[in-house]
């Protein structure tokens, strides 16, 4: 595969976002790995159910790979988020960033998953013990009770 900021609805292999971001000149490589945990607030999750618009998914997690070369001199992102459901310590996300030194690797990579929870739109629902509920953006800031909102809803034109 060649492109760096993807969505998958197949496991997630850390490797494919590492290999597409070492090079000479980076000196680090900082690695997000986000997996799905059995427990949120005091409440059992058994599984977790991601959707997204993944064009639309695609070309912010670019874009944010974008702003990560603006504000990091040299840095180099690759960016994976899966959909579809997710097991308890499935990877839901992998972000790989490479830079000359640490401290700016380091730094981009935390950048990247909260510009991903404020711009990307993937949604999840939790599945617990005692029901379900679409959890909205990712910040966890918007729910949405019965369904995700449009396409059109979306839309800011």
């Amino acid at each position: 595969m060649d492109k760096k900021f993807w969505i998958t609805q197949e496991p997630i292999n850390p490797n494919d976002c590492i290999e597409k971001v070492v090079r000479n000149e980076a000196g680090a490589v900082n690695t997000f790995i986000g997996i799905v945990r059995e427990f949120t607030k005091g409440k059992r999750t058994l599984f977790l159910e991601y959707q997204a618009y993944v064009p639309m998914a695609e070309k912010q997690l670019a874009q944010i790979g974008e702003e990560i070369e603006e504000k990091w001199e040299n840095a180099e992102t690759a960016i994976v988020h899966r959909i579809g459901r997710l097991e308890i310590t499935d990877i839901a996300v992998v972000i790989a960033v490479s830079t000359p030194h640490r401290a700016d690797a380091f730094e981009a990579s935390r950048y990247a998953i909260e510009r991903i929870k404020e711009i990307v739109p993937i949604w999840k629902k939790e599945h617990w013990e005692d029901g379900t509920k679409w959890i909205g953006d990712q910040k966890e800031q918007v729910a949405y009770d019965k369904k995700i909102p449009s396409e059109e809803e979306m839309r800011d034109d």
